[in-house]
């Protein structure tokens, strides 16, 4: 019989070369805003797969859609306005 284990030092050793550079952490913090929006509409599009489509529900669908496609705008727009390079 063969033991299934899992090996510690290859889960939990990293290389200093392996950490984030400077540049991506830059890259997430501009992009939290986004990430922020995406979640929140995921927790709606989660909160409406249980309950019947109501008014209200559907108006925090659509505000937390416009969110996100509001944050990919200003995103796109930093991006090519060169204050994200």
């Amino acid at each position: 019989m063969k033991h299934i284990v899992t090996v510690q030092e290859a889960v939990t050793a990293f290389a200093p070369f392996m950490e984030p550079t400077d540049a991506e952490l830059d890259a997430i913090e501009r992009e939290a805003p986004l990430i922020q929006a995406e979640l929140e509409l995921l927790d709606v599009q989660v909160a409406l797969l249980d309950r019947p489509a109501s008014a209200l529900g559907m108006r925090r669908l659509r505000r937390a859609a416009n969110k996100v496609l509001a944050e990919r705008a200003a995103l796109a727009n930093r991006v090519t306005s060169g204050e994200a390079a």
